[in-house]
């Protein structure tokens, strides 16, 4: 394949993009955005792992969906704004630019965050809420841009620009205000539900002729995006495995122990992998776009779960390093629950897309659970911890496996009856 050859990135006009562009995928621009993320998700698997090792899951639980929210939300804020009026033209470059400090800044405030629910008295996100701040400034400009220069679609625009500035005004609010930790997330819990309702409320803005003017996103294109964000998710945890196993390694050599848990942690990504990809998303979305939120606010869990994976995988590292408070069976839950939040959240969204109920897929959640719950049991009962994993490893597979054999059968036949 040749490389992509960007050419000048002369000022066009914001008019919105095709919703049916053949062969749309994702630009140069959007894989370098992605990278800021890969320092976004190592900072907060690598905060989580260090509280649960140190005893701390509490901590490291709620600081981790906290900030798998934040970081997850401003990837979803922009690509869809990107699919859906991206330019490529210098301005849009240089606020993309300027989104992709404030993914850094939001990285960088993260610590800060964690160590303060350890300390219990308050949480510290004034940084994470700069880094926010900086990109939604840019993400203002943009929506105002669009507002301008696509009139089609100015009602639509100003309902995103609007609840924007609403909800970083009430998130700089909180991290000014001296409440505990309980009060911090109950409002914390209501400014993320406005978060999430404002771009259905925009979306549902009535356009000419009586129908919906929602902006004019890509279905293909957005569903690309999404299986790009999990890889480099995925990665993450590849990267923080191999960086936290490097260390036991050069301390104690090479074991059998270290062997598996490098085994079950590559197995398990490609187990996540193709699993991920077996949901015909970008089809379904084509053809019934409004089952766009669903689908793409669940994903949010999905995200978070190949993330807290690879978070898990770190913690198996560090048990092996000795550096760990936990015991083997809590080691195993740490890599086993991820996964199985992973599998009911993926099939869950198999049927938002698909509308459909398919008995065959029961038995292959079952038997992902079977060998989670084995994993588990047979760390209690002594089985070396890396074997245990080895348990985990295979609980995707069933997916997979399935899915070769008889379920692709099953997902054409309901793919076809959708288009009849």
């Amino acid at each position: 394949m040749p490389m992509t050859h960007l050419g000048p990135a002369r000022t066009r006009r914001m008019t919105g993009r095709d919703p049916h562009e053949p062969a749309r995928s994702a630009t140069p621009l959007e894989l370098l955005f992605d990278l800021a993320f890969v320092v976004a998700f190592g900072v907060a698997g690598e905060q989580a792992a260090h509280a649960v090792v140190e005893d701390h899951v509490g901590v490291g639980l709620l600081g981790f969906v906290f900030s798998m929210f934040a970081i997850v939300w401003a990837w979803i804020n922009f690509s869809w704004f990107a699919s859906a009026f991206d330019t490529d033209d210098r301005f849009y470059r240089v606020t993309t630019m300027v989104q992709m400090i404030g993914v850094v800044v939001l990285a960088l405030g993260l610590p800060d965050m964690f160590h303060s629910l350890e300390e219990g008295d308050r949480v510290h996100n004034e940084v994470m809420v700069a880094g926010y701040v900086v990109m939604r400034l840019a993400l203002l400009v943009q929506w105002l841009r669009a507002a301008r220069q696509a009139p089609e679609y100015r009602a639509t625009c100003h309902m995103y620009a609007r609840v924007l500035v609403l909800t970083q005004i009430g998130w700089i609010a909180l991290a000014i205000a001296p409440v505990d930790v309980p009060t911090f997330f109950v409002a914390g819990a209501i400014l993320g539900g406005i978060e999430m309702t404002g771009p259905r409320l925009a979306e549902r803005i009535p356009g000419g002729g009586g129908g919906l003017r929602g902006t004019p996103w890509h279905a293909h294109h957005i569903v690309e995006r999404y299986g790009l964000l999990a890889i480099i998710t995925l990665g993450e945890g590849v990267i923080g495995t191999v960086a936290s196993l490097s260390a036991v390694v050069e301390d104690s050599g090479w074991t059998v122990d270290a062997a598996l848990v490098a085994v079950a942690g590559i197995g398990l990504t490609f187990g996540l992998w193709w699993t991920y990809y077996i949901t015909p998303a970008s089809t379904m979305l084509h053809r019934h776009r409004e089952r766009s939120f669903a689908w793409g606010y669940g994903q949010m869990a999905v995200i978070a779960s190949l993330a807290s994976v690879g978070a898990g995988l770190h913690v198996a590292a560090s048990y092996l390093g000795g550096e760990s408070h936990l015991g083997a069976v809590g080691t195993v839950v740490a890599v086993a629950v991820p996964v199985l939040v992973f599998v009911v959240a993926d099939y869950t969204l198999h049927w938002v897309v698909m509308r459909t109920f398919d008995a065959f897929h029961v038995w292959l959640v079952l038997g992902a659970v079977a060998l989670l719950a084995g994993a588990v049991v047979a760390a209690g009962l002594g089985v070396d911890m890396a074997w245990a994993l080895l348990l985990v490893m295979l609980a995707p597979a069933v997916s997979v496996v399935g899915f070769e054999t008889v379920g692709h059968r099953h997902q054409e036949r309901a793919l076809a009856a959708d288009a009849g």
